[in-house]
């Protein structure tokens, strides 16, 4: 019997590299991958179109996608994590000094308001230094992934023909989230944004989760325990990467292996938990920041977004 080939997509990086050099095979099924050069691509083509059997998914971008009945289902496999503190960037010649100056302003937002870097530094705005988010507005550089989905009334569209960089040097926006800009000039708002996340964890416990992997429900349905097969394939192969930022064997680390080994370093833990019970804190977390930011209606119930076969497995 021919063992089933599931079209996959997901970024290579050091927890699931093993699978894409099949040093880590799964059991029953074959992964297909495809490599989408912008990965966001991909989760819109996901959203959109169903096009794949197995997706890397933002986090975000999924909730909304349930909440406006998505036929796919996630396993409790966060392949990214990290901090956003540095996401939020200002001309330190303007007038824009701290987060709250940024009330009354329009702040600019790379793609759409659902992208899951911008709720999370969002959240930080408004945990961290108090900031009224509905008091600014947010300015849009794309649209959304779930085109049902509808902002709320502060949340607007880039004009036509610049760029969210271009607005925030001619001093139309206050700040921008996203990517580090092109712009030597522009600055992080937050000083040192870095040592801020830091601080979060140790403080807070403020670890944020941005991706996961998703299955179409179709194939959850004919195969029940695929969502587990799925996840144990992921989990071997994100062990043999933690053991190696134990050791300090990531040749040629990363700004994100470095990372995660600081993480490693400060909580005595595994920097890339999978599964429902060890991540269900910073779920609930960033569900209610979905709700507060006017993302999601209501708290979505956590165990309906896993597949059951996945909803105890830890690794």
């Amino acid at each position: 019997m021919a063992v089933p080939q599931l079209r996959t997509v997901t970024r290579t990086q050091g927890n699931n590299e093993a699978l894409k050099t099949g040093v880590v095979t799964p059991r029953g099924f074959r992964f297909e991958f495809e490599e989408v050069p912008v990965l966001v691509d991909a989760f819109r083509r996901m959203v959109r179109g169903l096009e794949f059997d197995v997706s890397e998914m933002a986090l975000t971008t999924y909730l909304v996608a349930k909440a406006h009945g998505a036929r796919f289902t996630a396993v409790p496999v966060f392949l990214v994590r990290g901090f956003h503190h540095g996401a939020v960037f200002h001309d330190p010649a303007s007038d824009v000094r701290s987060p709250k100056d940024l009330e009354g302003r329009r702040v600019g937002v790379s793609r759409g308001y659902t992208v899951t870097t911008g709720v999370w530094a969002r959240a930080v705005l408004q945990e961290e230094y108090g900031v009224d988010l509905d008091k600014v507005t947010w300015v849009l550089s794309g649209d959304e992934h779930v085109a049902a989905y509808r902002p709320p009334a502060n949340v607007v569209p880039v004009d036509s023909g610049g760029s969210l960089e271009d607005a925030l040097l001619a001093g139309d926006l206050a700040a921008v989230i996203g990517p580090r800009p092109a712009s030597s000039a522009l600055a992080p708002l937050i000083p040192e944004p870095a040592e801020a996340g830091f601080t979060a964890l140790r403080e807070r416990a403020l670890y944020p989760i941005n991706h996961l992997i998703v299955i179409r429900d179709e194939l959850l349905a004919e195969q029940p325990e695929l969502g587990a097969l799925v996840f144990d394939a992921f989990a071997r192969a994100k062990q043999l990467y933690v053991d190696r930022l134990h050791s300090g064997g990531v040749n040629s680390p990363t700004a994100t292996d470095r990372m995660y080994r600081r993480v490693l370093e400060v909580t005595g833990m595994d920097p890339l938990p999978y599964g429902l019970e060890p991540n269900r804190a910073v779920l609930e977390q960033l569900m209610r920041h979905a709700v507060d930011q006017h993302i999601l209606e209501r708290p979505l119930p956590l165990e309906g977004l896993f597949a059951e076969s996945t909803r105890t497995l830890i690794a």
